[in-house]
């Protein structure tokens, strides 16, 4: 005797045809690539640093603690020197910064000169640099600080620092 109760048949299964098999297997490989694209893109958002000029820094409220580059020019008499302590002005023409940086400065660090720090603006709006990169050109200047110069009519490429100066 079979297991089946009289007058009850099987159900017959509905195969998969071909085309249907390759849309399961490519939806299958899709859903696996986006699950991988939103693990990657999660774990790399607190690796993201932003630049910024100190203009900017200012105009988007950066949030306190948030890890961010920022650049432009040292303003001349403003870099002061206690032991590794070192503060300074940061200037892009329209707004200016002040840099707290602990460590030893690269070697073509000077007022007057573009640098790009890295850190976190303070809840006293002093930025705190964990690191200082300095070019070596001595005219470098970040390129949205000089394109804002051209766009004013202002930019001196053989004088930078006059630039800025004339923008304030």
């Amino acid at each position: 005797m079979s297991s089946e109760t009289a007058g009850s048949r099987p159900v017959p299964r509905k195969r998969l045809g071909r085309k249907q098999k390759r849309l399961l297997i490519i939806a299958g490989v899709g859903a696996v690539l986006a699950l991988a694209l939103a693990l990657i893109l999660t774990a790399l958002s607190n690796q993201i640093v932003f630049f910024y000029t100190p203009g900017d820094a200012l105009a988007k409220h950066v949030a306190v603690g948030q890890a961010i580059r920022l650049g432009g020019l040292v303003r001349q008499g403003s870099w002061k020197k206690n032991g590794d302590d070192n503060t300074f002005v940061l200037s892009d023409g329209k707004a200016e910064m002040t840099v707290s940086f602990k460590g030893i400065l690269p070697d073509l660090f000077r007022e007057g000169q573009g640098i790009v720090a890295e850190g976190s603006i303070g809840a006293d709006g002093v930025f705190t640099a964990t690191n200082v990169l300095a070019k070596h050109d001595e005219n470098y200047i970040p390129k949205q600080i000089v394109d804002d110069l051209k766009k004013r009519g202002e930019w001196r490429p053989d004088d930078p620092q006059a630039a800025l100066e004339s923008m304030r």
